[in-house]
């Protein structure tokens, strides 16, 4: 049988290796270097090239020639050849100086920079400011909120909670716990323009208001099934937790995951729990209700049933959201919880770090 010339074997060092790994497992790096990246593990692991082609779904050829590549010139061998084209007509300079400006000012009476605005200070076309932009993930027209937590027992409560995502307790079920208030039931004043060839679905700017709601939901975080009730007013989270207790099999404790809205700590709501002693309340820290999974599922019933929708009726608006529940109850999936503790409470120190660095 014939196998060829033996191949020279690829060995890392303990630098290279770990560059390796990081390159490789990479979200935002581009998806060739990644997979070369790949390569060179699977190589350094003794895979042979026709392997890696199969696992990879590249070539042979492709294979051995980057792993030629990696053995002249390492690392640096994987990343692509510059490419020639027309010379640039933008200098370093007049790029530092664009986002410089972007970011430390701001145009005179105006809150942010645009383009167009840009280009007219800079002396450069506004479509060249856009690729800078882009090349440089600036965004001036957008903003991202956020609010830290005060809570003095944050990194306790941030512990406990993900502990309970990452591992659930045995012969327990794990509820995210939450509602969500006065939904209303709009009604347009004129009949929804339906979307076609060339243009989106039109509706009215004004809409007719029928009542509102309040729906209650019990997220399972294992199989991601919601339990949900519509109410009447908020006030009527006991009624919520007495229909979780209906639907909950008796041998399995029960561990809420709650906000700290007054609701939940209301005395009735406390005497309630105390006479099951299966429950275990878990609050969330105050101003991070983003730890409450059921606040993503809150998010996409909004998006793809409640948003858009024209009701004539709250009757009609609880049976659109009933319809939904149990379409999803049907296609479920667990939302996949990946972020632990310790990668959270670092997100808010390089955060709270950036904040104290505006105040000087």
């Amino acid at each position: 049988m014939r196998t060829g010339r033996p191949k020279k074997a690829v060995i890392l060092s303990k630098e290279e290796k770990k560059q390796l790994k990081s390159i490789a497992s990479s979200r935002s790096l581009p998806f060739g270097l990644v997979t070369r990246a790949k390569i060179i593990i699977m190589s350094a692991e003794g895979a042979t090239n026709r392997a890696i082609a199969e696992k990879l779904d590249f070539s042979p050829q492709s294979v051995g020639m980057w792993r030629k590549r990696f053995l002249e010139q390492g690392i640096q061998g994987l990343h692509d050849e510059l490419r020639p084209g027309r010379p640039r007509s933008i200098s370093d300079e007049q790029v530092a100086e664009l986002i410089r400006k972007t970011i430390q000012t701001k145009p005179k009476g105006l809150t942010h920079w645009t383009t167009r605005s840009m280009a007219k200070e800079i002396q450069i076309s506004h479509q060249t400011v856009q690729r800078i932009w882009n090349a440089f993930g600036v965004q001036p027209h957008r903003q991202r909120h956020f609010k830290i937590s005060t809570d003095p027992f944050f990194v306790e409560k941030v512990r406990d909670i993900v502990g309970l995502y990452l591992n659930p307790p045995d012969k327990a079920i794990v509820l995210c716990v939450d509602e969500k208030s006065q939904i209303q039931a709009l009604d347009r004043t004129q009949p929804v323009l339906p979307m076609g060839l060339g243009y989106v679905e039109g509706v009215t700017h004004d809409y007719v208001r029928h009542g509102t709601t309040t729906l209650f939901a019990a997220l399972d975080i294992t199989p991601s099934r919601v339990l949900t009730q519509c109410r009447k007013r908020h006030q009527e989270y006991l009624g919520f937790l007495k229909h979780i207790e209906t639907n909950v099999p008796k041998d399995l404790d029960v561990h809420l995951v709650v906000d700290n809205y007054t609701t939940h700590k209301h005395e009735r709501v406390k005497r309630w729990l105390a006479l099951h002693p299966r429950y275990h309340v878990h609050f969330t820290p105050t101003y991070a209700s983003w730890l409450n999974q059921v606040e993503i599922w809150f998010n996409r019933i909004t998006q793809q049933a409640i948003r858009r929708g024209t009701f004539g009726s709250v009757k009609e608006l609880v049976s659109k959201i009933d319809q939904f529940v149990k379409h999803y109850n049907a296609n479920t999936k667990p939302f996949l919880w990946t972020a632990t503790a310790d990668s959270i409470l670092d997100k808010i120190k390089r955060l709270c770090h950036a904040i104290s660095e505006t105040e000087h």
